[in-house]
């Protein structure tokens, strides 16, 4: 069984360290010092650092990691940041006897991954609490189907995510279906976890594909509260992505 260690940087990022044994890897360490430090308060040795994509606020400390612990760094094909390794769908990541697998999750960025090991899943910028990440170099239709493959997995599944964005995901969520309780109840839950400085992270799929407007594509009240002519799943989602750009 791995253990989860979340690691809270800058305004609003969450690296988390993995450890099973003696062994450790760690998610997106945007920053080194305070992934260091938690490393250190383990003892665990450092085997890898996990890179979901390229930008710096996630990979901004892995190479001053990778100095202080020798450790290996992880990331995708294709990516720009440096690697020891590169990975692509199907790969797998060993962390002592468990095994994390790759998935490649496009749309974000065009090479980013997400990590999975039966019962939690490391999202980076794919897929939120209650939302989803721009598409800085992706497509809709890339982004869409990304979602859905992590939808697919199982519904128990924690979903560690990237950023604190929680209470602002269920609020757009809320301005698209002012009706829709369950949301209303979970924008409050967010409210006050976030006004009592913790962490609304991790949630389940569970959650997500009930809650989540951008796992909803093919749900018709939610289409109905667009007012969309067309129904297919990719514009809506397109629909939704346009909206919480500009909310």
């Amino acid at each position: 069984m791995i253990q989860v260690i979340t690691i809270p940087l800058m305004a609003d990022n969450y690296s988390y360290l993995l450890l099973q044994g003696s062994c450790a890897l760690v998610v997106d360490p945007g920053q080194a010092r305070p992934v260091l430090q938690a490393l250190h308060d383990t003892g665990a040795s450092l085997e890898a650092v996990l890179l979901t994509h390229h930008h710096f606020d996630h990979c901004g400390g892995a190479r001053t990691v990778q100095q202080a612990t020798g450790c290996a760094v992880v990331r995708a094909q294709g990516s720009r940041e440096p690697a020891t390794r590169t990975v692509a769908e199907g790969d797998t990541v060993a962390c002592g006897t468990a095994t994390i697998q790759v998935i490649a999750t496009p749309g974000h960025t065009t090479d980013h991954i997400c990590f999975y090991a039966p019962g939690m899943l490391f999202t980076g910028d794919t897929l939120f609490s209650g939302g989803c990440g721009r598409l800085f170099e992706g497509t809709a239709a890339q982004m869409h189907e990304s979602l859905q493959k992590l939808a697919a997995l199982p519904s128990e599944t924690l979903v560690y995510c990237g950023h604190e964005y929680t209470a602002d995901n269920y609020l757009f969520a809320a301005s698209i279906e002012p009706d829709n309780q369950d949301i209303a109840d979970k924008l409050q839950q967010a409210r006050q976890a976030t006004a009592r400085g913790e962490a609304t992270i991790p949630s389940t799929l569970k959650e997500e594909r009930a809650l989540n407007p951008f796992l909803r594509t093919t749900d018709k009240d939610l289409q109905r509260a667009l007012a969309l002519d067309c129904t297919d799943p990719v514009t809506v989602f397109a629909e939704l992505r346009k909206r919480k750009d500009v909310f």
